[in-house]
């Protein structure tokens, strides 16, 4: 397990980026976790840190918890996660982390807990189409139908699918691209929806897969780009277009100068022509 934040799902707004392209986003709260113990191969078999997220009084803790935090001499912490690290010799005890170690990541994955459904029949949990609304059903149009076979094997195999208690269940979203991050207000913008309803808590971890695709802001300066290099080009044309015209322009003027006035063309009565 790569290491990861605990944080909590406030929920969900969108953002507007330069070229004008809109997107949904999950707001989460993260508080910055304690580090608690540091494990070590020679101790554990295996590097890893144990990380205290959230505060909780001191009257809801048992005996053991208690004398644990005062061993270590740490202020309670409400949820503790261990994960496992390479570079042991980075983390120290007390030491703070928060969004930081999100820095130069683009995508990571979100764990929680679905919203619970409850009870719920084969239609709403397995997408079933059910019985027939017409003719030939009576009283079970939203029922599974059948679920076993004969005398052999005389009984209903383990994973059918069937009515029965739906979502409250530990989920992964894998791949979701963070917008924005925020360390100063301890808030991560993540694209698209994550399980859980408002104020629940949830895992943020590192990406496990190696991502190829290109982010929403990699696009929208790519279409701000192109949108500039239009905008110049038209602007160099529209700037062609009107020197020619000034040049057409005075072109014209030159050989009006140029050629000579015929006296045909005038009017007797001009004074400024003394006729003979």
């Amino acid at each position: 397990m790569s290491i990861g934040l605990v944080g909590k799902k406030i929920g969900m707004t969108r953002e507007f980026f330069s070229s004008g392209i809109s997107v949904p986003v999950t707001v989460i709260f993260v508080e910055k976790g304690r580090i608690l113990d540091v494990f070590t191969k020679e101790k554990r078999g295996y590097d890893a840190i144990k990380v205290g997220f959230g505060k909780i009084k001191n009257s809801k803790l048992t005996k053991q918890m208690k004398g644990d935090f005062t061993k270590k001499s740490t202020e309670p912490k409400k949820i503790l996660k261990e994960f496992r690290v390479k570079n042991i010799s980075e983390y120290k005890e007390g030491n703070e982390i928060g969004l930081e170690i999100f820095k130069d990541e683009k995508f990571i994955d979100v764990t929680a807990k679905t919203i619970g459904k409850g009870f719920a029949g084969v239609m709403k949990r397995h997408n079933f189409s059910g019985l027939r609304a017409s003719h030939g059903v009576s009283v079970s149009h939203r029922s599974h139908g059948s679920t076993g076979q004969r005398q052999d094997p005389g009984k209903v195999f383990k994973g059918k699918k069937m009515a029965g208690h739906m979502g409250d269940k530990f989920r992964t979203i894998q791949n979701l691209e963070v917008i924005k991050s925020d360390p100063e207000n301890n808030l991560i913008f993540l694209k698209g929806s994550i399980p859980g309803s408002k104020n629940s808590l949830v895992l943020i971890r590192k990406t496990k897969k190696t991502i190829a695709r290109a982010t929403t802001l990699e696009k929208n300066d790519k279409i701000v780009k192109g949108a500039n290099k239009k905008i110049v080009s038209k602007k160099v044309s529209d700037d062609k277009k009107t020197s020619d015209a000034k040049k057409n322009k005075s072109s014209e003027t030159m050989k009006i100068k140029e050629e000579p006035v015929k006296k045909e063309n005038l009017k007797k009565d001009d004074k400024k022509w003394n006729w003979k």
